[in-house]
Formats: C-alpha cells, structure tokens, sequence
C-alpha cells in the first residue's frame, strides 16, 4: 500500500525523496498528504535536519497499534481530532497542548471525492508555487538586462565622447598643418617676388650704367603712403582679427560669446551643450545663407568658415 501511495505523489510531481518521506512519515497517502501540504514551503535540506531518528511527523502521532480500539479524543485548545490516545500525546508533544478531552465522534477516513479533492488541491498549489518561482526568475532577468542595456548606454556614450575629443584632436592637427603649409607658401612667395626685384633692379642698373646716365633709384615703399591717406575709420580685414563674437539663439534663450578665430565648430558645439544643456546637430547662419551640419563642417575653424570678426548664428 506504500508502494502505491508512493506512486500516486510521484505521479503528482513531487520529489522522490520529499514523497518518500511523506509517506514514512504518515503511514498512508491521506496522512501524507497532510504532511505536504503542511510542509510544502519548507526546503527539503531542513525537513532532512528536521527527521528525528524514531518516526516523527507534523501531523497525526504514531499509527494505531494492531488491536486497538478506535476513538476519538478532542484537543480542546485547537479543536483537532484524534484516533487514539498516543496520537493524542504525540500532538501535546509538538504543540503543548494539555486540554484534552474524549469524543463520541469516530474519525472517518478520507473517501475517494475528498482523496481527489485533496490531490487536486495539492496539485494546484505546487502549480502555483510553480508559476510563482518562474514569475521570479523572469522578473530577475528583466532586472539584468535592464542593468546590462543601462551599462551598454553608459559605454556608448563613453565611446561618442571620445569620438568627439578624438575628432576635435584631429581638427586641430590638420588647421595647424594647414597654417603651416599656408606660412611656408607665403615665405616662398615673398622670396620669389624679392628675387625678381633684386633681379630687375640690377638689370636697370646695368642699363644705366651702359648710358651713361644715373641708375634709377628703388620705389618708395607704397604701404606707408597708403596708411597715411588712408581714412582713419577703415575697417581692418577678416585677416587681422585674432578673436571673433557670436551672438548665438540656441532654444533656450540667446546667447553672446567670443572664441579665438582658429576655434572649431565642433569646439563651439561643445561649448554651447555645456552651457545650455541641449545637444548641437547643425549651426545656421541667415546672412549669407550657411549650413554648418555636424560631422561634415564642424571640423572647419571660424576663420575658414567666413565667421570673423562677428557673425549670428541659429543653434539647431
């Protein structure tokens, strides 16, 4: 009969060993039902430490011995009913219960309905002990891939900043190549032009000389005649600013500052999200119509975008 009690809890899905141990524990599947359902929440490493040597359980005491006349006994104190008078004991062992009294009712056994509805109940609440350990573990995963898609946002955001500064590096290599190819030109250029007048000059000379008439004498520098006759209220050309203003409508508000010609757009970009929080994908100006879009012209200084001594600019 064990042997089949075992069965019909394995059958249900429970532990072998939990199962077996409901079993030798009560004696029968009814008790043993009882016994799960009483210690269903409990790890099986405790009931193990739990297991006193002698045959123990939660339940009813100790099975009724063979010849034994059944009757029922009452505990007063929690209205439990009993069959025998060592079930009685064992149960003001577990419980200290010491108000007991003797009962007319006889306890009848389980019938098959209330065997049924006692397995289906059984049933049901491992299913949803079931469900709610896999409720848990989904909502722990959703808890990790939060963390790691946080983590991922925080490593991008990590990597655009340093594609930025990285960009911004670069930019400034290549005005400072630009400005030295630029200088070395204009060296060239001068000494060219030196050379040809030095050459010119020696060739009048020469002719001069084979006249008979005085040479000629060297030009006067046209620069300082062209300062002194020049009106004092001209303006100084694009060339000659060293800093440049910008008046700047961001969505937030306007604003007014100045940066050294030879700075980035990029470095203005920068510049205008510490300031006013929001992010810089382009700058527009209306007069002339320009276009400076992030990633295509933001490498450009203020000088080569045409934005010295002052410009306006729409932040977008």
């Amino acid at each position: 009969m064990a042997s089949s009690d075992l069965s019909v809890l394995l059958d249900m899905g429970f532990e072998q060993e939990r199962a077996e141990m409901a079993v030798k524990k009560s004696g029968g599947l009814q008790g043993a039902l009882e016994w799960l359902e009483a210690n269903q929440d409990k790890p099986i490493e405790q009931l193990r430490d739990a297991a006193p040597p002698d045959n123990d359980e939660d339940g009813e005491g100790p099975a009724l011995k063979p010849g034994e006349t059944a009757r029922s006994l009452v505990c007063n104190d929690c209205g439990k009913k009993f069959r025998s008078q060592a079930q009685a004991e064992f149960h003001a062992s577990k419980t200290e219960h010491v108000d007991f009294a003797e009962s007319t009712e006889e306890i009848a056994p389980l019938t098959e309905e209330e065997k049924k509805a006692k397995l289906e109940d059984l049933r049901r609440k491992l299913a949803e002990k079931r469900a709610g350990n896999s409720t848990t573990d989904k909502e722990m995963q959703k808890r990790n891939e939060e963390i790691r898609r946080k983590s991922t946002k925080e490593t991008q955001d990590i990597k655009e900043d340093l594609r930025k500064k990285e960009q911004m590096k670069e930019a400034a290599a290549k005005r400072r190549e630009k400005q030295a190819e630029i200088a070395a030109k204009e060296r060239i250029r001068l000494k060219i032009k030196a050379d040809q007048e030095e050459r010119r000059l020696k060739a009048e000379k020469e002719k001069a000389e084979r006249e008979g008439r005085a040479p000629p004498q060297p030009p006067a520098a046209a620069v300082p005649v062209a300062t002194t006759s020049a009106s004092p209220a001209s303006s100084k050309p694009a060339s000659a600013y060293t800093e440049t203003r910008l008046r700047l409508q961001t969505p937030s508000g306007s604003l007014q500052k100045s940066f050294p010609v030879q700075t980035t757009l990029a470095e203005v970009a920068t510049a205008i999200e510490d300031e006013s929080g929001h992010p810089v994908q382009s700058l527009t100006q209306n007069f002339p119509r320009k276009v400076f879009t992030q990633g295509i012209d933001f490498g450009q200084s203020l000088k080569e975008a045409g934005l010295v001594p002052s410009a306006a600019l729409i932040v977008k």
